[in-house]
């Protein structure tokens, strides 16, 4: 009898959903305080020397932060194939943008001090700055696409996904909040870490920036939830899905309901957790004034983060990416994921290398603890 029988099909599908999960919260916390330092660059640095100490804050850590985005597109690659497939051709120019936006970033980290010129340095810092906020808007404008479904389709006798947006048709008012609200938070995020790792007058003004930016994150947030909710339908599978089957998105029936995105907040109460998180996180930002809460602060952060995540995939589930041209053929759980013997083997290499990635992780930022200064940044040889 085979090893992966212990796990049925549809729980393994169930286990990688959380897994992925857990892989957007990991990457939304870990590198969303890079996107949200390098989109705050000009507002909390105002010299050179102070941007080159908000700099060496980040620079250091991008590429191991990095890993959580290409772990989280690997496991989608690997898990859900349809939603790959669909995804990134559908959302290409997005992604291209996006692209551009994390390529241009390590080159502006490797060049910007290179050169004692105001001019070039500037430049530089325009890119970072400009990378950060494209890439934190375009993230927030997928999700807000999820949410009001994704025109595309499927051809009945090939499978082959076809796609019938526009890269301007991505922006819309909706996708456009969430957006801004990408943004905004992870500034918030980058802040109130940048308040631990600085002081002086970045620190300060990093949280300023912060509390400002938790009032917005409430307030958007708050009309987000209200928009999805009670102003936009939601997709709801009719019938019983068929949880164990082989991978057919044309299998089953679906309907668009006003009010369906609440519904398993209404049937599993427990997920208002996830919502609360995210508004209470950036309360607390908001009331703990840092000062000796710094790392309560970035805790309230992470959980403001996490929360808004979870919330979005609480919304969903079980659909991975609903269609808004031809709703049976929206993508879930139980009809878009690979083989059960692929999604067994897989989750055997996650729980043996995953545990090895955190502990790494951890070690390197009790490594890279204390603060960074203009002195250390002026002693340090190989500071960027």
């Amino acid at each position: 009898m085979e090893s992966y029988i212990l796990l049925d099909y549809s729980t393994l599908r169930v286990v990688w959903w959380a897994l992925l999960g857990f892989l957007l919260v990991g990457f939304a916390v870990m590198d969303g305080f890079d996107l949200g330092i390098a989109s705050a660059l000009h507002l909390v640095a105002r010299t050179d020397a102070e941007r080159r100490v908000v700099i060496n804050v980040m620079a250091p850590v991008w590429e191991g932060n990095q890993v959580w985005l290409i772990t989280g597109g690997g496991a989608i690659f690997a898990a859900w194939p349809l939603l790959y497939a669909m995804a990134f051709s559908g959302f290409y120019l997005a992604m291209m943008l996006l692209l551009v936006a994390l390529i241009l970033r390590p080159v502006g980290f490797k060049y910007r001090s290179k050169i004692e010129d105001p001019g070039w340095r500037a430049s530089w810092d325009a890119v970072l700055a400009g990378s950060g906020i494209v890439a934190a808007l375009v993230f927030g404008v997928a999700v807000g696409n999820v949410i009001q479904g994704v025109p595309f389709r499927f051809d009945a006798d090939t499978l082959r996904p076809v796609y019938e947006g526009g890269f301007f048709g991505l922006f819309t008012p909706f996708p456009l909040l969430c957006g801004v609200l990408s943004v905004i938070l992870l500034v918030m995020h980058g802040c109130v870490f940048l308040r631990m790792k600085t002081e002086g007058a970045v620190s300060a003004r990093a949280k300023s920036l912060a509390q400002l930016c938790a009032i917005a994150v409430i307030l958007l947030f708050a009309a987000a939830g209200v928009w999805v909710f009670h102003g936009l339908d939601g997709y709801a599978i009719v019938g019983e899905a068929a949880r164990s089957a082989a991978s057919n998105p044309l299998s089953k029936e679906v309907a668009v309901e006003a009010g369906a995105w609440a519904r398993n907040f209404n049937q599993w109460p427990a997920m208002w957790l996830a919502p609360a998180l995210g508004l209470g996180g950036a309360l607390l930002v908001l009331a703990l004034g840092f000062g000796p809460w710094m790392r309560l602060a970035f805790l309230a952060s992470v959980c403001s983060v996490a929360g808004v995540v979870l919330t979005f995939g609480f919304a969903l589930f079980p659909f991975l990416l609903p269609s808004s041209l031809m709703p049976g053929a929206s993508l879930t759980i139980w009809d878009a994921s690979a083989s059960h013997m692929s999604l067994w083997v897989m989750l055997i290499a996650v729980l043996i290398f995953m545990p090895v990635v955190m502990m790494y992780t951890v070690w390197v930022y009790r490594v890279m603890s204390g603060r960074v200064t203009e002195r250390s940044v002026r002693e340090t040889p190989n500071a960027y």
